[in-house]
């Protein structure tokens, strides 16, 4: 956490952008002024259907409680979290007990919104996500959210890291089908393994089956590694590019053109997924690198927001 400054008074709005790899958060006053920040573990909306996901929220808000409050106590929280679909509860709760706030102090939606709303004003361009996940998304100018993509691992989420992780196993594995013990001659092969941590079927198999999301997802930084040396990493990546490409072509058609950012992490990956994307656009679309910090425009929401005067406080 890196702390700013400290005010006379704690009307302060505190900010989450809850991501499958990351958690972010920032502090934020009424002026704007960013106050604090700091960074969690991947968090997902769909982790609170279970006790264990639970769990790990109340550990993982204990664990951000603390240099939170030591900045400053917010009035309000603005939380963007990936595969939030509607509903407040547990999530309210779970953001704002360790907080001390009321459950009504705690605004919600998803991630990508609050990420459209770092890159673009109301009707301005398109948002490209790709991280752990994958997206594209439009607030038009009646504030309304649009969406493309973002199924999740298991319908879709093609061009993301968990996309590009599972892609490349089983591209090793039906290679090692058709030809047992042909690995060490593949670069994409030897990285995987290694971040796998060994190179039989067992395992592939603990890793995948252990894993969550996220960490699978990280499996595409061994992709990217092999790339320079290994023209079947290289081209899984271009696939991936072509299918981002897919999620931001549907916006233009659908609603004209307009910028495009492109922000996550598979962006920082490879260029080669960028240049197929790119590539993939209709021509004469602008498009733009966004370094998000979404985290901050949900902090200075948080702190704009009409409860921020005092109300939310829990007893």
């Amino acid at each position: 956490m890196a702390a700013s400054s400290r005010q006379s008074r704690s009307a302060w709005g505190l900010g989450i952008d809850a991501g499958g790899t990351r958690t972010r958060w920032a502090l934020a006053s009424t002026s704007g002024e960013l106050v604090a920040e700091g960074s969690l573990p991947g968090l997902s909306a769909l982790q609170v259907t279970t006790r264990a996901g639970q769990q790990a929220w109340r550990e993982a808000l204990g664990a951000m409680a603390g240099p939170v409050l030591a900045a400053g106590r917010p009035l309000r929280v603005h939380a963007g979290i990936t595969g939030y679909g509607g509903g407040r509860e547990p999530l309210a709760a779970l953001i704002g007990t360790p907080l001390g706030l009321a459950a009504d102090a705690i605004t919600l939606c998803s991630d990508v919104e609050i990420g459209c709303l770092d890159a673009f004003g109301p009707g301005e361009g398109y948002l490209l996500h790709a991280g752990t996940g994958a997206i594209a998304a439009y607030i038009d100018a009646q504030g309304q959210l649009h969406r493309v993509g973002g199924r999740g691992s298991i319908v879709d989420d093609a061009g993301s890291g968990y996309w590009i992780a599972r892609r490349a196993l089983r591209t090793i594995w039906r290679r090692e089908d058709e030809a047992p013990g042909a690995w060490p001659q593949s670069a994409l092969a030897r990285e995987v393994f290694e971040h796998v941590g060994g190179t039989h079927w067992d395992d592939s198999r603990a890793f995948v089956y252990g894993a969550d999301r996220g960490e699978i997802g990280k499996l595409a930084l061994a992709v990217a590694a092999a790339a320079a040396t290994d023209p079947v990493a290289l081209q899984l990546l271009q696939q991936a590019g072509h299918e981002l490409a897919r999620l931001a072509h549907i916006l233009v058609q659908r609603f004209g053109p307009r910028p495009v950012a492109l922000a996550g992490r598979v962006f920082d990956l490879h260029p080669a997924i960028e240049q197929a994307c790119r590539a993939g656009l209709p021509r004469g679309v602008a498009v733009q690198r966004r370094h998000s910090q979404a985290q901050r425009t949900a902090a200075r929401l948080a702190a704009r927001a009409p409860a921020a005067a005092g109300a939310g406080v829990a007893s």
